[in-house]
């Protein structure tokens, strides 16, 4: 019997052990079960005249115990794949990351044809190749002139490099997601998430739309018009911004962006940006837009 007493004994540490792992696990009713069963057996077993019926309880401490441990082994199994999940994105995010300079021009993720005749090929090539890649180098020769800098200790020239930085950064970034939320198949109306957060901040898409439109439309030279999701308001809002950093503002994350530099239209549309911001309508990929709000509602 002294043995039995043992087992008993090994089984209500089990039960103490496992409701720990229960405050993560979340299966005290599983828990309380066996600790049920053991009382019962514990019952049982003080109360045992004879060998038989004591082999039949040990029989029965056994299969709780190869439970237990099924229950142990997939509870850690669990916590070492969401460990490696982790692991992955900690290194998804390492093989992201952009080294001092190493900025690259993206790819369309469409041929230079595609969104015609909303916007011509021949612009597309230029605006793509040319004025984006002018962007990348600028936005890498400022890097490196501050990375020279802190070396050197030598900052008499921060103010013009920490400019650079700033505007070829945001012309980078903001064509990065420009691209992006174009697409051949585009135009139409938002719908889920995206189009409830639309007619939450500002009534209705046809608001949106055209307050979106109208600050395009009047941006000062050569600019944007964004529209941002605001994380310390949790709303959408939509800026203007002359050049590409200038009017902006922090804690905000970009959804829809839009180009109104003339070299974005001037080919095509001439002096007609009006006609260029309507026609644009009919190719913004709004499930794209829609990925950049859930993406941003996470942050």
């Amino acid at each position: 019997m002294e043995k039995y007493q043992q087992y008993l004994q090994e089984a209500k540490k089990w039960c103490d052990d496992m409701l720990i792992l229960q405050e993560e696990a979340n299966d005290f009713l599983l828990i309380e079960e066996w600790k049920r069963k053991v009382e019962e057996l514990e019952e049982r077993l003080l109360n045992t005249q004879n060998a038989e019926e004591a082999v039949l309880v040990d029989g029965e401490i056994h299969t709780l115990h190869k439970e237990w441990r099924q229950f142990y082994d997939r509870f850690y199994a669990e916590e070492v794949n969401l460990f490696s999940a982790e692991e992955q994105q900690e290194e998804k995010e390492r093989e992201d990351r952009v080294p001092i300079g190493g900025h690259k021009l993206p790819p369309l993720p469409y041929p230079c044809n595609a969104l015609e005749p909303y916007i011509d090929e021949e612009t597309m090539r230029l605006h793509h190749d040319k004025h984006h890649q002018s962007y990348v180098d600028g936005l890498n020769k400022a890097e490196k002139e501050l990375a020279k800098a802190r070396r050197s200790n030598d900052f008499s020239l921060v103010k013009h490099w920490e400019r650079e930085l700033a505007f070829n950064g945001a012309g980078h970034y903001l064509h990065s997601i420009f691209w992006k939320v174009m697409c051949p198949r585009g135009g139409g109306k938002p719908s889920g998430n995206l189009e409830r957060e639309i007619i939450q901040s500002f009534g209705s898409f046809a608001a949106f739309k055209n307050q979106f439109s109208k600050a395009a439309e009047h941006v000062e030279g050569g600019g944007w018009a964004i529209l941002v999701w605001v994380p310390p308001t949790q709303r959408l809002e939509i800026l203007q911004a002359e050049k590409h950093q200038n009017l902006s503002q922090w804690d905000v994350v970009p959804l829809l962006v839009l180009d109104v530099w003339e070299h974005a239209y001037y080919l095509k549309y001439k002096n007609k940006r009006a006609d260029y911001i309507e026609n644009w309508w009919k190719i913004v990929c709004w499930e794209e837009v829609s990925r950049r709000l859930k993406e941003a509602r996470r942050k």
